[in-house]
C-alpha cells in the first residue's frame, strides 16, 4: 500500500516539474527515474516473489521480465532483423545485433584505442591492462578474465559437449557451435560479399574472405615477420615458436596445435574413414583431404606461384613453395645445417641421422622414415596405379610419376638451365644437365680409378672390365 502510495506522488511530482519549466523538469526527471529504480530494487526485499513463471518455477519482481522470460519457453522472437532476418526475444538484443551490419563499436579502450561491440567485451579486454586474471584453470594454468570462459575453456579437458543438434546427433561445447552447424541444415548463408557475391554462414568468414580481395595480412608474427589474414590462423601459428598445444588426446596422450589436428587424429583411435575416393577407394578422414585428394587424379593445380609458373593442388603446398622465393627457413637441423620451412619434414629428415626407420612393409621386410614413402611403396606389391592420365588413361603407382607424364601431352618443361637455356621435363634431369658446365664427375670407377658425368656410362666402362678379365680367363 505504501509502494503505491509513493509511486502515485512520484507521478503527481513528475506533472508539476513539468509545468514548472524544461530546466525543473531535467533535474526532477533524473531523481524521478533514481527514485524508480530504487523502488524497483526494494521489490526484491519487500515485496517477495511477485511474478512467477509457471512452467520452470523462475520469479521475477517485474511483469515486464516475466513477459520476457516467457518468451524462451513458446520460442517467440517478435523483434526481426531487417537485413539477416535474424530474430531475438529482447529489443536490446536486437539493437547490439545490428552493430554487426553497421559495424558500430561505441565502447573504445581508452589505453590503446581497440573498440567492441558490447560493454562487456570492453570489460572484459580492460583486465588485459590491469594484469588482472581471477579465474585460472587448476590443469593447465591458463588464465582468462571472465568465469564463463574459464567455464567453456574446462570442457576441453573434460570433453563436455552439452549443445547437441536434434536434426543430426551431433554435440558441441559451445552453443555458438551449434548455431553454425544449423545452419548446415538450413543451408542459412545470410553474410554476402559484395565484390563476387560469395556467401558466408558467419561475418568472420566474411571478413576472412574479404582480404582475399583486398591482400590485407594485419595480423603480423613479431618473431618471424610473416602475417596472416585471420586472427586464428595467427593464433595457431605462434604456437610454432611458444610450443604451446593445447588439445590434448585422452587416449594416447599426444597433444596438438589446433583442435582440427586433434579431431582428425581421433579418427585413428575409432577407425573412422567417412570420405571414401570412388576412383582409388582411398579413404579420408577429412573431406578437404579427399576433395585435394581427388585433385591428383584430374590433375587440378589451381593455386599458382606468381613468380616462377610453378602450380599446386592446395593452398598449403603453394605457402610452402613460397618460402623457397622469400628465403624464409625457420626450422634449421643442428646436426647437419639443412633448413626446412615445416616442421613435419624437418622430424622426417632427423631420421636420416637417427637411422630410425618405423614403419615396415610387411610383404618384403623393407623399412622406412615416413608413413607416405611406406604407403607408396605398398603400391607396388599391390600393382595399384591410382593416378590416371586424363588424356590417354595410362596409371601411374605415384604421383609424382602422373606429373612428368603429363608434360608429354602439354609439352610443358619447368625446369631451365640458367646458363643455355635448355629446358627439361624433369628436375632431376636438369640436375644432371649441369654437370656439362660443372665438370663434376660423380660416378667413379672402382677398379681403375676413371670418373664419368652420367651413371650409364659408368656401366658401359665397367662391362670393359668385364670383357677384359672374361677374355684374360682363357689365355
Amino acid at each position: 500500500m505504501a509502494l503505491k502510495e509513493e509511486s502515485q506522488e512520484l507521478n503527481e511530482m513528475e506533472e508539476k516539474n513539468f509545468m514548472a519549466g524544461e530546466e525543473s523538469f531535467s533535474y526532477s526527471q533524473t531523481h524521478i527515474t533514481e527514485a524508480r529504480n530504487l523502488n524497483t530494487h526494494m521489490t526484491i526485499h519487500t515485496a517477495g516473489e511477485l511474478y512467477t513463471c509457471k512452467l520452470c518455477g523462475k520469479s521475477f519482481s517485474l511483469k515486464g521480465n516475466l513477459k520476457t522470460h516467457m518468451r524462451i519457453h513458446t520460442g517467440e522472437k517478435p523483434f526481426k532483423c531487417s537485413q539477416c532476418e535474424k530474430s531475438f526475444t529482447q529489443n536490446k538484443t536486437l539493437t547490439v545485433h545490428m552493430r554487426v551490419h553497421t559495424g558500430e563499436k561505441p565502447y573504445t579502450c581508452k589505453p590503446c584505442g581497440q573498440s567492441f561491440t558490447q560493454k562487456q567485451g570492453l570489460e572484459g579486454h580492460l583486465k588485459i591492462h590491469t594484469g588482472e586474471n581471477l579465474f585460472t584453470c587448476t590443469q593447465c594454468g591458463k588464465s582468462f578474465t571472465q568465469k564463463k570462459n574459464l567455464d567453456t575453456h574446462m570442457r576441453n579437458h573434460s570433453g563436455k559437449k552439452p549443445y547437441t543438434c536434434k536434426l543430426c546427433g551431433k554435440s558441441f561445447s559451445l552453443n555458438g557451435q551449434l548455431r553454425t552447424h544449423m545452419k548446415i541444415h538450413t543451408a542459412e548463408k545470410p553474410f554476402t560479399c559484395c565484390q563476387c557475391g560469395k556467401s558466408f554462414k558467419e561475418k568472420r568468414d566474411l571478413n576472412g574472405h574479404m582480404t582475399n580481395h583486398t591482400g590485407e595480412k594485419p595480423y603480423e608474427c613479431k618473431l618471424c615477420g610473416k602475417s596472416f589474414m585471420q586472427k586464428e590462423n595467427f593464433k595457431t601459428h605462434m604456437r610454432i615458436h611458444t610450443g604451446e598445444n593445447p588439445f590434448v588426446c585422452d587416449q594416447c596422450g599426444k597433444s596438438f596445435r589446433c583442435r582440427e589436428y586433434l579431431n582428425h587424429h581421433m579418427r585413428i583411435h575409432s577407425g573412422e574413414d567417412c570420405f571414401i575416393c570412388h576412383q582409388c577407394e582411398r579413404s579420408f578422414t577429412d573431406r578437404n583431404q579427399l576433395e585435394n585428394h581427388v585433385k591428383f587424379h584430374i590433375g587440378e593445380k589451381p593455386y599458382v606461384c606468381h613468380q616462377c609458373g610453378m602450380s599446386f593442388t592446395n593452398r598449403a603446398n603453394l605457402e610452402d613453395h613460397m618460402r623457397i622465393h622469400s628465403g624464409e627457413t625457420l626450422l634449421t637441423c643442428k646436426l647437419c645445417g639443412k633448413s626446412f620451412t615445416m616442421k613435419g619434414d624437418l622430424n622426417i629428415h632427423m631420421k636420416v641421422h637417427s637411422g630410425e626407420q618405423p614403419y615396415k612393409c610387411h610383404q618384403c621386410g623393407k623399412s622406412f622414415t615416413d608413413r607416405n614413402h611406406l604407403e607408396s611403396h605398398v603400391k607396388v606389391h599391390i600393382g595399384e596405379k591410382p593416378f590416371l592420365c586424363p588424356h590417354c588413361g595410362k596409371g601411374f603407382t605415384y604421383r609424382a610419376n602422373l606429373e612428368y607424364h603429363l608434360r608429354i601431352h602439354t609439352g610443358e618443361k619447368p625446369f631451365t638451365c640458367p646458363q643455355c637455356e635448355k629446358s627439361f621435363t624433369i628436375k632431376g634431369n636438369l640436375k644432371i644437365h649441369m654437370r656439362v658446365h660443372t665438370g663434376e664427375k660423380p660416378y667413379k670407377c672402382v677398379q681403375c680409378d676413371m670418373s664419368f658425368t652420367y651413371h650409364i656410362s659408368l656401366k658401359q666402362h665397367l662391362q670393359n672390365h668385364c670383357e677384359k678379365n672374361f677374355s684374360f680367363s682363357f689365355v
